[in-house]
């Protein structure tokens, strides 16, 4: 990495954190919606370590990035239950709206957000304070919520009218809505921010969604009614339970093709990437157990007994990670091709430029690379000129290559 990159890495790590050192666990929680308990896993030794009780009928779990808290959406009681996991207990209750199904943390561990299906609202719960703070009317039946890595948008899928709703964070407002699901449930975003996949229970495929553009770029047949899915942290591969297939899909990102099918018994549900990469977690809704799978072999290698009823599975949120710049502009940009804003000529010759700044500051070619980053942003403004992008789409390009200008001193 260069030094730009350090820096620039280094400073968002510390407005998010601070200086402290973060310290992940790696921890799994499962929500057991049968005995409303949390099973807590200890993923290095595949036992479980703690048994929580929590409120009725547990769904879905998120946890804090540096795994010290546990939040659980339950379904029965209409709450959220604060897992303290250096104890065990629950520590808050926070009312949420109604049936509360699925819920996710953002990157930083400041929100988490909570899709209610018969309420057709997401809650947002301050973790500082164990309160909701907003209240944000969506679709229909909202089962499914996925925070982008830099926290800036939540995708939400409703499952009644085939639809997914795009919250801005920093409004807590919808901004987009993305029609063509069916039946559309969980979602799971990979680490660079550019793509949702979601899965679609009425047509048992998973739908891919260009997140630069909100249009659904691939749909990806797998098995019968598809439900929860997570992405491997490199963002190659997607692993989605297959709820009436007894399987989970292995999906390759870049082929956006079904690479491996793995037999899992007794009704699949939550699904879990440990954040090492090398295992994923899948709850067995009917057999009481999760089942373990090697990524490197995509063949169950272990079962561990849990609660009754698992159903949700998580980890601790990944928190942002050091990227290089450049490379985060490259990543928008492919997703401007992919999603046919521009053309792979007008992308290629973005990326070629992009290369070539890369190359220079790595070389401390520094005039040059501010020369290079100039033509970079009188391309990006051309293609807005002339209609290939819009301003929304081109804006943040120009933002981010001026901000390596100043870095640079240009």
């Amino acid at each position: 990495m260069t030094n730009l990159a350090q820096k620039l890495s280094l400073a968002l790590f510390l407005t998010l954190f601070g200086a402290a050192t973060v310290l992940a666990q790696t921890n799994a929680y499962v929500a057991n919606i049968n005995d409303n308990t949390v099973s807590v896993i200890d993923s290095a030794t595949n036992t479980v370590i703690a048994t929580v009780p929590v409120g009725q009928n547990p769904i879905t779990v998120a946890v804090t990035p540096n795994g010290a808290f546990a939040y659980v959406a339950n379904q029965g009681s209409h709450t959220v239950s604060v897992i303290d996991a250096a104890t065990h207990t629950v520590i808050a209750t926070v009312p949420v709206g109604l049936t509360p199904w699925a819920i996710a943390m953002t990157p930083n561990g400041a929100f988490v957000y909570v899709a209610n299906q018969n309420s057709n609202t997401v809650s947002v719960i301050d973790t500082a304070t164990n309160t909701v703070t907003a209240t944000i009317s969506v679709g229909v039946q909202p089962i499914g919520v996925a925070v982008t890595p830099n926290g800036a948008f939540i995708y939400v899928g409703n499952s009644v009218d085939n639809t997914v709703s795009v919250i801005a964070a920093t409004t807590n407002t919808v901004s987009a809505t993305i029609t063509g699901l069916s039946s559309p449930a969980n979602l799971t975003i990979t680490p660079n921010g550019a793509f949702a996949y979601v899965t679609n229970r009425g047509n048992n495929t998973v739908s891919v969604i260009n997140t630069a553009t909100n249009t659904i770029t691939a749909t990806i047949p797998v098995g019968v009614s598809p439900t929860f899915l997570d992405t491997t942290p490199n963002g190659a591969f997607v692993y989605v339970s297959n709820f009436f297939s007894d399987s989970v899909s292995v999906i390759d990102t870049a082929t956006s093709t079904v690479i491996a099918l793995v037999p899992v018994p007794n009704l699949p549900t939550g699904v879990a990437v440990k954040p090492d990469g090398t295992l994923v977690y899948v709850a067995s809704l009917n057999g009481g157990a999760v089942f373990v799978i090697n990524t490197a072999t995509n063949t169950v290698t272990s079962s561990i007994p849990v609660g009754n009823g698992p159903a949700g599975i998580a980890f601790p949120t990944r928190a942002p990670r050091a990227v290089d710049p450049i490379d985060s502009l490259i990543a928008q940009v492919q997703a401007l091709i992919a999603g046919g804003s521009l053309t792979q000529s007008q992308g290629d010759a973005l990326i070629g430029k992009l290369h070539e700044i890369k190359t220079k500051i790595n070389n401390h070619q520094t005039a040059a690379a501010c020369n290079q980053l100039s033509s970079f942003i009188n391309q990006v403004q051309g293609f807005i000129n002339n209609g290939s992008l819009t301003a929304s789409q081109g804006q943040p390009l120009i933002d981010a290559a001026n901000a390596i200008k100043s870095s640079l001193g240009c």
